[in-house]
């Protein structure tokens, strides 16, 4: 098992889950412009993988987290999550993280 200690303090955007719904009954995102009250500030990691995406893990006190929302180092960087999981392992609450797939707000460009 290895460890990913943390590497910056990552602030947690989360949107009004679920979505509202359009009179076709498909989910319409709130408007990315107006970014939702951060619900908290904790110890996390980001690191960028070969493929550009990046892998982050979250204090688990983040969940619930869901597809869509964001969140922000202490440098200003932001990401958008996708695929988030929340992993917890039972009678050893120390090493209980949040796991998701992030891309930077705004892309890099290579």
């Amino acid at each position: 098992m290895a460890v990913v200690l943390p590497n910056a303090t990552l602030t947690v955007y989360v949107l009004a889950h679920p979505w509202a719904r359009d009179a076709n009954g498909v989910p319409v995102p709130p408007n990315p412009n107006q970014q939702p009250a951060p619900r908290g500030t904790w110890p996390g990691s980001v690191i960028e993988q070969e493929d550009g995406s990046w892998s982050v893990r979250l204090d688990p006190k983040a969940w619930p987290v869901e597809e869509g929302d964001t969140i922000s180092d202490e440098t200003g960087r932001s990401w958008t999550l996708s695929s988030p999981r929340n992993h917890a392992v039972p009678g050893c609450s120390d090493v209980d993280y949040v796991q998701a797939v992030g891309t930077l707000n705004p892309p890099e460009v290579a």
